[in-house]
């Protein structure tokens, strides 16, 4: 028999020792993959949300009043959107009459009826900078109705009452383009101080395009980089990187940004992230809260989940939809607060401004200025 010190003995002393420290390890401190798994992980198990997805989608945001509280389209019916939308975008694509005429002043509705601001009116964008996609998308092999599918009829919830204060104090700086200075008996009209114009408008913020995440008529792709400690998503669209902190609690509510606080964790395989701490705006109440979820589904998709403690609304509201993978690079957004477009909307204020003092003056006999 050999004795307790031999070298063959204290071999096997270690390795059962070993064994016995890697069962008493916590479970939070080692993931193995499945044998069956098919999504990519990190070295420390957790799934790899990290590249380039394109969240473009014919899938409407908000499911028609017609579907009631239908979830899913039949494939027919998914089909007859797609080939909507195709005929639209080919008769967008065709070339522009040479000899056409140039809008009315104010613009005109057969030009875009559905649209009643100034770029709708005169045609805004053309389809070269439009990308909706080419399909509608599939959850668990089912084409959906909409993204939303909280409230049941899969619709934004009714305002609430603050939400119906805000919508009014809004109002007054919303008007049909007519051509003229309307706001010019106004204390304070909407072209008065660039910092009365909107964010987007001026090359600073979309809220739609960074939380939650929602696809839009273009700038649909979003790159995820991912690391133990953080994970941002960059937007791109008016130049956002999200910051997530990950194992982190909120900072102070006295610091807030547009896109607010963003603090993660992991609930099995599926990235929960929790953001508050909002810059309150005239649209954004200090209370918003957002929470997100994120799940790799396979290989090539994340599948997002949002729901949204807005007060105005009457209630939170959920979505849902996948972001499928793709190799097109996300390029610089390349928007910024002195653009010629924003120029022009201040210096055609002046101008329309001036006519109309200009008319005053002829219609009283005095020069109006």
């Amino acid at each position: 028999m050999k004795k307790a010190d031999s070298p063959s003995v204290r071999l096997l002393l270690v390795l059962v020792v070993g064994a016995l420290c890697l069962l008493l390890l916590p479970a939070a401190a080692f993931s193995a993959p499945a044998e069956s798994d098919d999504i990519p992980r990190r070295a420390d198990g957790r799934p790899d949300l990290s590249g380039t997805y394109d969240i473009a989608t014919l899938t409407p945001r908000e499911r028609l009043a017609e579907y009631g509280e239908r979830l899913e389209f039949s494939k027919e019916e998914a089909a007859a959107i797609e080939a909507h939308w195709k005929g639209n975008f080919a008769k967008d694509h065709a070339p522009s009459d040479p000899n056409r005429q140039a809008p009315p002043k104010g613009g005109v509705g057969i030009y875009a009826p559905e649209f009643t601001g100034a770029a709708g009116k005169v045609g805004g964008y053309n389809a070269f900078f439009v990308d909706l996609g080419d399909s509608t998308f599939k959850i668990d092999g089912n084409y959906r109705t909409s993204i939303l599918i909280d409230p049941p009829n899969g619709r934004y919830p009714s305002l609430s009452e603050d939400g119906e204060k805000r919508r009014e104090e809004r109002a007054a700086f919303r008007h049909e383009n007519t051509g003229t200075a309307w706001w010019l008996d106004m204390e304070l009209g909407p072209y008065d101080d660039p910092e009365l114009r909107p964010l987007a408008e001026r090359c600073l913020f979309v809220k739609g395009a960074t939380i939650p995440a929602l696809p839009g008529m273009y700038n649909n792709l979003k790159t995820i980089i991912q690391t133990d400690d953080y994970v941002v998503i960059l937007v791109e669209w008016m130049h956002e990187a999200r910051i997530i902190r990950m194992a982190a609690e909120h900072g102070s509510p006295e610091i807030r940004s547009l896109s607010g606080d963003s603090i993660g964790r992991w609930e099995g395989d599926t990235l929960v992230v929790h953001t508050t701490n909002f810059l309150e705006k005239p649209n954004v109440p200090m209370e918003l809260a957002v929470e997100e979820r994120f799940t790799r589904t396979d290989e090539n998709t994340v599948l997002y989940k949002f729901t949204v403690n807005d007060p105005n609304y009457s209630a939170p509201f959920t979505g849902e939809y996948p972001w499928p993978a793709t190799k097109n690079h996300l390029y610089e957004y390349a928007c910024h607060e002195g653009n010629y477009s924003f120029k022009g909307i201040l210096k055609g204020a002046r101008v329309l401004e001036q006519e109309a003092l200009e008319q005053q003056a002829g219609s009283t006999g005095g020069s109006g200025l």
